[in-house]
């Protein structure tokens, strides 16, 4: 048990990067160097995190964990992995509320919000190319953008969702019985007599997601109850929580902070989950230690609650066509979630001048043509914007 604790806050301190450069960093620590797990084990672990909703390079880590040393092992997984994160976000959220009005920790708060239109800019194109290959998906994406910009709700969202899952079922059902393709035929018929579900678990995750619809009277349940609703319907990695966790923080978190948490959470080592951490701080004034520490627990649990749910049907399930095709549509409406995000709230409120979009424009260049890391990427960002700021 101590060497998976190790081993994972040694990953969670030096993971920059992102989910994909931490799902390489866990395949070559667990698969090449410790032997830890099979090359077709971490396969089907990586295809089930793509498969279920919430935070896949996280869910990685909790499966090999869970594979290590059981429960107890996927949780010491996740707490040493995600621990480096959770105190960098926690220690920002406080430190930033004493600094907020020195004119230089402005500037630099600006520059971080010009690296999240830079960042997301760039994961829209990625995602995009990868998962909107088609018609279909095409249009899914920017039906799904067109609907979130001209009515913004949480709600257009979980539909917009809903709608893409239902159409990518019935799409791929057609497919298969037109192309009279017998493996995925006989799959649609025996995939649900292939699933083995844990139902304790199962039971647990509706009744939590179904309860998040309602409004208590305590406000840190609702707090709780509404993270763990975001958790619930990210699919597509870790940028894709943005919009949700702009929707639901709205009314508690202003624009210029929720943008500032979002950019810190590129620059700090782990899951970009834990910008909920920060949120949760500001979310809840009279305690935000506790607010941070539930948000930053609800916003993981559910994809957690899901991997463990269907842990003994991992290769079935990620070998699913059904599942695949719904995954497929699904994929391509968050793409559309995050352009409309980009716009509203990140272009808007970090793009005031043409010298912005000047340092914009530079970084994406950067990042594209040059490939900066992560690291240098801030460090560019923050210096033109303190250079233009003094020359202009």
């Amino acid at each position: 048990m101590f060497d998976v604790i190790k081993q994972f806050f040694i990953l969670g301190l030096m993971s920059f990067g992102g989910p994909a450069a931490h799902i390489g960093y866990f395949h070559r620590r667990f698969v090449k160097e410790l032997g830890w797990i099979s090359e077709q084990e971490f396969s089907s672990i990586v295809a089930i995190s793509h498969l279920l909703p919430g935070p896949g390079s996280s869910q990685v880590g909790f499966a090999i964990g869970y594979q290590r040393a059981g429960w107890l092992g996927g949780l010491s997984a996740f707490f040493s992995f995600t621990l480096p994160s959770v105190l960098l976000m926690i220690a920002f959220a406080y430190y930033g509320q004493s600094l907020s009005g020195n004119s230089w920790f402005n500037i630099v708060i600006h520059s971080l919000k010009l690296l999240a239109v830079i960042v997301v800019t760039d994961a829209i194109w990625t995602m995009f190319s990868n998962f909107c290959k088609d018609k279909l998906t095409r249009c899914l994406c920017i039906g799904t953008a067109v609907a979130i910009l001209l009515f913004q709700s949480v709600g257009i969202q979980i539909i917009a969702i809903v709608v893409s899952g239902l159409i990518g079922y019935f799409y791929q059902r057609k497919e298969a019985l037109k192309n009279q393709v017998d493996k995925s035929t006989q799959a649609l018929k025996t995939a649900p007599n292939s699933l083995a579900l844990n139902y304790p678990i199962a039971i647990t995750f509706i009744a939590i997601f179904s309860l998040s619809f309602f409004t208590f009277d305590t406000r840190l349940l609702n707090s709780f109850l509404s993270y763990f609703q975001a958790g619930s319907l990210v699919f597509g990695g870790g940028h894709v929580v943005l919009p949700l966790l702009q929707d639901l923080t709205t009314n508690v978190v202003t624009t210029d902070t929720f943008l500032t948490g979002y950019a810190l959470a590129q620059g700090v080592p782990g899951p970009m989950f834990t910008l909920a951490t920060y949120l949760g701080f500001y979310g809840e004034p009279q305690t935000p230690f506790i607010g941070s520490i539930l948000a930053t627990i609800a916003i993981f649990m559910p994809g957690f609650l899901l991997l463990t749910c269907f842990k003994n049907s991992w290769a079935n399930l990620s070998s699913n066509p059904t599942l695949k095709g719904i995954t497929t549509t699904i994929n391509a409406s968050v793409v559309g979630l995050l352009i409309a995000a980009l716009y509203q709230p990140i272009f808007t409120s970090a793009v005031i001048q043409a010298s912005d979009f000047v340092i914009v424009i530079i970084g994406l260049l950067a990042l594209k043509t040059f490939k900066l890391s992560i690291l240098k990427l801030i460090g560019l960002i923050v210096s033109l914007t303190i250079i233009l700021n003094i020359v202009l």
